[in-house]
Order: structure tokens, then sequence, then C-alpha cells
């Protein structure tokens, strides 16, 4: 759903996920519905206007029905689409795009995708500091503007009985969201959100799903277990492959998977390619799991290549693989789904293993059928699936682990990190909840949800409902996102001030709503979970029965139904409330599992906060946030940790981490560590030399790409692999001037808007 509104100075659309897109035009006028356009979109208007002003975006022109003699591409990349269209892409450099006259179409790549059809001559350009894209015209000129909103809702759902076979049946149709068979399916607006599944009594799949499922003679056989069926169907699913059950490849067949005494070992599944006649067999649990895993990545990867040969391609940093494999692009994009299946399973994975990006998200799933109705979720946001296994925490690992995880170097003036308890910790007189955490097996992936027993540390806790919680949020009416501050004690003002800052600070870029309430009763705290809010940041007090307030605890099980769809319950213990808030009707959303220090929530909540409203999932925000104190893995994420508040100013939230190059590293030790906490070389001693990278990424773009904005660099690079730089301080302040980012740096974890000043000055 697209709503759109027209003021002096701009047009504003929204969507159902509360994303937001603002065109910046003075002289605009509105002439009402449009017609359709050349591409999907959910709505199109009819406009007049001489110049429209976007935020900051990858732009492609295609010139209709002409051969784009004349059109000035200085120094971008220009192809012919399969329709015939000439394609020109805006140069991320700066250098402008000049249309002459003719009938174009224009893809703006914005929050909100955004088309514009019209006549006649036009100039593309970015702003000087690339915060923003204009198109321009000689003078006012009709325009169509077609919107999508990148938040698709299932196209429906199949019901299943629990029956592995059927399940696999059911796994088969799931790709039927998928828009194309072509390596065109690695960009994310291009997936769609594969079909709800439901239990029932039989199979059930509507005609429409049914009519849209892809036919590519791609056959993944299994052996009838759920354990089998979940690891491969991340693989199934991006593969469009059809699912087969084979009770001869072994295992109990009781839907847990195994082996019992006296019955041969399983083997492993078969991949197989029926025009080609090809055959691959896989290995059986446990080694399924790399398996999957490598063939997955390796071809999605590939995939990402090979679709720039496309009238969508880019300049990737990546591309110069193909040529070392000596795979042919061309050939390979307009190959058939087996054929191209075919050539990269040749390609050893240990040849392409060091450009992967690391794969965004993985997923423990308890392997019943209880568990199936989150497998559409999870495929949505391309998950890698593994079985759950966790072991004790032994002695002071979980003191260890988390000195491991903070942020290494001088740490700014300000409260002493400590790890004994103080007279300023968070704990009320009464009674905090304690959880019992365990060390989970993490595999491969830079994000981990558990969808099983137990409460793992370095994972978001998630939860079936909370996922068709998120769906029942898309059908709520909204006009803006409406934060609500509790503060339910007046001893903790100093994190009230500074998190209602931040929020109110962002209100200026988007539509935000923030209001501070203070010493809420019981009634009045029950009544602020229970009132349509998109985010809560709870100050105070948890005990065993509830969040204390100025007349007694409130217990989250009271409430009729929690209308609050994120939320942050900055207070000591507050994990079970944070689940039964999820259980209640949340999405997602921050909690701690024991006592915390004053000074260490004020800390993590400011950060939360700030990294929270530019577009951070929740997961990554409290990753990020917690490193800042020692004992960050008291905090933790319930529900859907990749779940997002608000957009990023640029689609995709960005850490910078710098690493002076004048031969002495901030931290003492001779290391410096980036987001995902690995080690950067430090190759060079030259002063006013900076090694820096960019990490620009969310779970929900997994496929895109983005472009560095530092002027020394002409590739893009795909979401999840890091833009590797060496810039001059002055460089660097114009990088950290331009970027919204977070950056960590000296030790400690900033904001960009607040750090360039320092390189721009030399200090």
């Amino acid at each position: 759903m697209i709503e759109w509104e027209l003021d002096d100075r701009a047009l504003r659309v929204t969507d159902a996920d509360n994303a937001e897109l603002s065109v910046q035009a003075e002289d605009l006028t509105v002439d009402g519905d449009g017609p359709g356009l050349p591409r999907p979109v959910d709505d199109t208007i009819v406009a007049r206007t001489s110049r429209l002003s976007f935020p900051h975006a990858v732009v492609y022109a295609f010139s209709l029905g002409s051969d784009g003699m004349g059109v000035d591409t200085a120094s971008r990349s220009s192809s012919e689409s399969a329709a015939g269209e000439r394609r020109y892409e805006l140069d991320p450099g700066g250098d402008p795009l000049r249309l002459p006259p003719g009938e174009y179409v224009v893809d703006v790549d914005t929050e909100i995708k955004t088309y514009l059809r019209f006549s006649g001559r036009a100039t593309i350009e970015k702003t000087p500091d690339f915060e923003s894209v204009v198109v321009s015209f000689p003078r006012s000129t009709r325009v169509v503007l077609g919107f999508r909103s990148r938040h698709e809702r299932p196209a429906g759902t199949i019901t299943v009985p629990d029956d592995p076979t059927q399940v696999a049946d059911a796994v088969s149709h799931l790709a039927a969201s998928h828009k194309t068979t072509g390596p065109e399916r690695s960009y994310p607006t291009l997936r769609g959100h594969p079909p709800l599944l439901e239990a029932g009594d039989e199979l059930a799949v509507p005609d429409c799903i049914a009519a849209d499922t892809p036919e590519t003679g791609i056959e993944l056989v299994v052996p009838p277990i759920y354990e089998v069926l979940y690891v491969t169907a991340p693989l199934a699913y991006y593969l469009q492959a059809t699912v087969r059950t084979d009770p001869a490849l072994g295992g109990t067949g009781d839907g847990v998977g195994g082996t019992r005494r006296g019955q041969r070992r399983a083997e492993g599944p078969r991949l197989r390619l029926l025009d080609h006649g090809i055959e691959r067999e896989l290995s059986p649990m446990p080694a399924l799991e790399r398996d999957v895993e490598r063939l997955l990545r390796k071809t999605f990867f590939l995939d990402c290549l090979v679709r720039n040969a496309g009238p969508y391609g880019t300049t990737l940093a990546e591309s110069s693989v193909l040529q070392a494999l000596e795979l042919d692009a061309d050939a390979l994009y307009e190959a058939d789904p087996q054929r191209r299946l075919a050539a990269y399973l040749e390609v050893p994975f240990t040849a392409i293993e060091h450009r992967l990006p690391e794969w965004h998200l993985s997923t423990y799933v308890a392997p019943e059928f209880g568990r199936l109705e989150t497998l559409p979720f999870l495929l949505d946001r391309m998950s890698l699936i593994y079985r759950p296994r966790t072991s004790t925490l032994e002695g002071q690992e979980l003191i260890e682990r988390s000195l491991e995880d903070f942020y290494r170097g001088p740490k700014p003036q300000g409260p002493a990190q400590s790890t004994e308890p103080t007279t300023a910790d968070r704990a009320s007189t009464g009674e905090v909840a304690s959880v019992d955490v365990v060390k989970p097996e993490l595999r491969h992936g830079r994000v981990h949800g558990w969808l099983a027993e137990g409460v793992p540390i370095d994972v978001f806790k998630s939860a079936p409902g909370a996922y068709q919680n998120r769906l029942d949020y898309l059908e709520r009416a909204s006009d803006g996102t409406s934060i609500r501050i509790v503060l339910n004690d007046p001893e903790m003002a100093g994190e009230g001030d500074a998190v209602a800052e931040i929020y109110r600070r962002r209100s200026d870029e988007l539509s935000i709503d923030v209001a501070v309430e203070e010493s809420l009763t019981t009634a009045e705290l029950a009544r602020t979970f229970e009132t349509n809010h998109d985010f809560v940041h709870y100050i105070g007090h948890c005990e065993t029965d509830g969040f204390r307030c100025p007349d007694g605890t409130l217990a989250v099980s009271s409430l009729e139904r929690c209308n609050t769809e994120t939320f942050f319950l900055n207070a000591c213990g507050s994990y079970y409330e944070g689940r039964a808030l999820i259980e209640k009707g949340s999405v997602a959303g921050a909690v701690t599992f024991s006592r915390v220090l004053n000074d260490h929530a004020v800390r993590v909540g400011s950060t939360f906060a700030k990294l929270l409203v530019h577009g951070f999932s929740i997961e990554r925000a409290m990753r990020l946030a917690r490193r800042r104190i020692m004992m960050g893995k008291d905090y933790a994420v319930v529900g859907d940790g990749t779940h997002s508040l608000t957009q990023a100013d640029h689609r995709l939230p960005t850490t910078v981490t710098i690493e002076s190059l004048d031969g002495e590293d901030e931290a003492g030790d001779g290391v410096q560590r980036s987001e995902n906490g690995a080690a950067n070389p430090n190759a060079l001693e030259r002063s006013d030399r900076y090694f820096v990278t960019l990490d620009c990424y969310a779970t929900g773009e997994t496929g895109g790409y983005y472009h560095p904005h530092t002027g020394v660099d002409e590739y893009a690079y795909l979401c999840g692999n890091e833009a590797a730089l060496i810039l001059s301080g002055t460089e660097l302040a114009t990088l950290l001037k331009e970027t919204e980012a977070s950056v960590i740096y000296d030790g400690d974890l900033y904001w960009s808007g607040e750090l360039w000043p320092r390189f721009e000055s030399g200090q």
C-alpha cells in the first residue's frame, strides 16, 4: 500500500512498513492517478515539474524506442536490455548524465522504489555533497511517477499436514514469489515474500501459487526427515528446485533423523539437473549443513556477478572473479537455470571462498513440524538454517567472552568500566529475575537467530509469533513512527534526556512522534504497551513480578494484547518480560539477562537509540551498542532481531572502521577490529593516513550493492563485503561528512557527524 501527500515544497510518499520517501520540488503539481508503467509498481501519479530532488540513490535511465544517440555518458556504462531499451547508469563519481530529446524511464533506487517516465530532454546529477540526486528539465514537463514498496506481503497460504513428504511438496512452491529464474533473482527486490505455511489436514496449494511456481528442471531429493528438509530449504528455495523425498536415502523416517542400531548409514540428498543428466550427491547430516552453506553461497555470489551482463549491471569490485575462473558472463546470463547451475557446480568452493561476502543470517531451528510456519519468513530473509546445539558455559567464560567483544583502546572520559556490582546498579530493592544462559554452537553467519529451546548468548531469541506479528503491523494504518520513552525512576533521568534528544533530532528528517512519560502507574504503563506505538524505550526497574511502578508491579502476562511493535527494556533482568511482550504481539526488542550497572545502561541505551533511528536492525544496533561496556553480554534481543524501526539515510546502514597508519594502533595491542571482530592489516607507516573499511548491509538487502562516497574508488561492492581504502585525513573527513554512519575508532563507537572535524583539522 502506497500513500502520498503534497505540500509546498515536497511530495511525501510512505508505505505500510513506515518506509518514507521525500521528493523535493518547489514547482510540482499533481494531476491525479497516472497510467501504468513498463515496470512493476504499486501506484502511479501524473505530475508537472521542472526539477525533482531525491535522496541519494543508484539511478538508471532507459531510452524507449530510440538508439540513445546523443546521450552524454561520460564514464558511465551502457548496455542494451532484452526489451531493446538502451540503459545508462548515473556515474557514482559525480559526473552528470545528460539525456537528449526522447522518451525515457528513469529508475531511482530509493527506499521506496521510484520510476519516472517522461518525454524530452533531461539532466540527472548528484549534488556536490552526494546527499541527493536531481532530475531537471529545461521547462515544466509532464512526468509519470511510479512507486513500489520493497516490503511485499505473502501471495497466499499453503496448507500442509504433519508429513515430511507433503512438506517437501509445499517447500517446492515457496519459490513462486520469485520474479525471475535468471541471475537477477539475487536482487532482493526480485524474490518477493514466499507464501505462508500453516498446518492443516491435507496439502492445499492455491491455484495462483501453483501457477507461479517456476519449473526449472532442478530437483532436490531428500530423505523424509524434518531435520534435512529444514537444512536444505534455503538452497531449494533459491535454486527454485522441486523437492522430492526418497525413504531409500536412509534415516529413521521418524521426522527427527538419526540412525537406529542395525540400520544402514543414511545417504545424502541428491541434486539433479534433469535435462542434462547431472546428479550430485550431498553429504548426509551433519556434514550436509556445510554442503548446503557452501553451495548456496557460491551460487548466490556467482549470480550476483553474472547478472551484470544484463540491463541492471554495475561495476562491481568482485567482477574480476569471473575472468579468473574463465566464466563467460554473457553466455551464463542467457543460459537456462540448469545450464547455469551446471557451470557453477564445476567451480571449486576454495577458488572463490576468499571473495565471498560473509553470509548475513543463520537461524537455528528445532527440526519439528511445529516450526514449519516460520520457514517462509526465514527464506524471505535468505537465512541459512542449522540444527540447534548448545553446551554449558564454563566458569568465567561468559565474562571472558564479553571482554573479547569489548571495543579495545583508550576509552573516552566518562564513567569507569567495572564488572563489579556497585550502588549505581539499576536493580531495585525487589528480586530480579535471572536467566540460565548457554553457549550455542554457531556455524557460518554474521547474525544468528534461535528458534529452539534454551537461551543462548550471541543470538537473538526469536519466536514463531514474532514473524506473524510483523505481518499484522503491516496492515495497520500509520501516519509515521510513534516513539514513547517511559521514565519510571527519576534518578535515571540522564538516559531519558539523552535518548529523547536523539529521537527528536531524527524526527527533523523522518516523520517521528516522540513523547516522554514519567512515573507511570501500572494501569498507565499497561495502556502504553496496549496502545499503537512503533517503539517503547522503558527506563526503570524490572523485578520477578514485572515492571516496578509507583503503585506496584505490572506483569506483561496481565496485558490483553501488546500493540507496541518494538521495545527496549533497559532495566535489570527484563528478559522474561520481553519474551512475554513478543507473545502478546510485539515483533522484536532489546532486553537484559541480569542486573546491569546504571552507567553501563546509559551508555548502551543512548548508543542503541542512535543506531536504531538510523535504520540499524534491532540485533545489529544492540550488537554494536553493547560492545561499549565490558559486560555487554548482559544485553540481548528477543523476537525477530532482523527487524528495523526506521530507514537508513542511504538505504543501507553503514559502519566505518578507522585505523591510523602512523605506526601506532589505538588499542596498544597491535590489533584494530572491525564490526564483525576481524583484525585489519596494518601494512603502512605513514603520517595522516588511515586504513578505512566500510561495511554496508542489511538482512533484507542481501544481494544489493553500495558505492563508497570517497571519490577515490570507482567500484561498487556487494552488501556484506567491506570496501577497504587508504585515505588521507582530508579524504576521511569528507567521507564521514557525506556518510551517515556509525564509526569504530580509537577504541570506541562514534557517529560520523561528531567525528569528521577531528580529521579535517588534522587532530
